[in-house]
């Protein structure tokens, strides 16, 4: 939906020539009713229109493009050509307007490059025998990037431990809303502190911290929310209150001292076996030999007792 403006222009000395040759009265012109939504980085058009009459004639039409604020000069157009020799610098190069549609009232501004800093209200002045002007209010925006999820400290975790759970993201623009929620989907958002910084480009990089006594499979997630696109972008982690990660290399290891410990008891148990089955033989053979011996001594010790009782059965005859 569109305004339509009629109101007394506001000028700096760069533009004062111009304006002085405007008679009074005014030109009807139109401009959106709400802000212009841009992204950082991306050209935008401003828009601003006007209803011509049948003898126009681009050599009547002057426009200019002005900071509301400071009156800063933005871009103009007189005589039939652009005219940027007070042009802010700021802008150079990153300003045109739509010249095959002036001649239809078309009058709106390409903005190349959009930045932070040109956040803000500009006038469009409007001349053809009369003028007019009217503001366009530009907002600048830009996503922010997939939250990064950090854990303090992360390892050997248990029930019962304090972690920091830190939520980062970059680049964003506006100010974030951030909330944070657990794995039932409960808001546990008055339990953080969050930190936003400007950088040089004027972006914002957002740091979310939260502080949470550990539970069996807890879940936390981090929302980041651009209030101007009403964009929402999360992340999710779930601590187990086991170790977090188990390298592959500590895997293996593990593995292989099990095989080498199975190796070594199934070794022992065989040397084991074999002294064992030694040692009785070696008790078989020596009770073996024992028992021969004690028996040929017992076959000798009998034998005189044999003579003997010979001798007593048949005695000697006397003459």
């Amino acid at each position: 939906m569109k305004r339509r403006v009629r109101a007394m222009p506001s000028w700096s000395p760069p533009v004062l020539p111009l304006l002085l040759a405007w008679l009074t009265g005014a030109v009807e012109i139109q401009v959106p009713d709400h802000p212009i939504i841009a992204r950082f980085g991306k050209d935008v058009s401003l828009g601003c229109t006007f209803s011509p009459d049948s003898n126009f004639s681009l050599a009547d039409l002057s426009v200019i493009w002005q900071l509301t604020d400071t009156k800063g000069l933005v871009h103009s157009f007189a005589q039939g050509q652009d005219q940027l020799a007070d042009q802010g610098p700021d802008f150079t190069n990153r300003t045109s307007l739509f010249h095959q549609e002036l001649a239809r009232g078309n009058v709106s501004l390409l903005l190349r490059r959009v930045q932070i800093a040109d956040e803000g209200s500009f006038t469009c002045f409007v001349r053809v025998k009369d003028y007019s002007s009217a503001a366009v209010n530009l907002q600048v925006v830009a996503p922010y990037t997939k939250p990064s999820l950090y854990l303090e400290p992360n390892k050997n975790l248990k029930p019962g431990d304090a972690v920091k759970v830190t939520c980062h993201t970059f680049h964003g623009y506006p100010e974030a809303t951030v909330l944070w929620r657990d794995g039932l989907g409960n808001n546990i958002t008055e339990n953080v502190t969050v930190s936003q910084v400007a950088n040089q480009e004027g972006l914002f990089d957002v740091q979310s911290i939260l502080r949470v006594v550990l539970e069996p499979n807890s879940t936390y997630s981090c929302l980041v929310r651009n209030p101007v696109l009403q964009e929402e972008t999360h992340a999710s982690v779930t601590i187990t209150g086991q170790h977090l990660t188990f390298p592959a290399i500590a895997l293996w290891v593990t593995v292989g001292l099990s095989v080498c410990l199975l190796v070594l008891l199934a070794a022992l148990a065989y040397v084991c076996r074999r002294k064992i089955q030694q040692i009785c033989a070696e008790d078989e053979e020596t009770t073996g030999t024992d028992g021969e011996e004690e028996g040929e001594e017992l076959k000798t010790a009998m034998q005189p007792l044999k003579d003997s009782n010979s001798k007593s059965d048949h005695p000697q005859e006397i003459e």
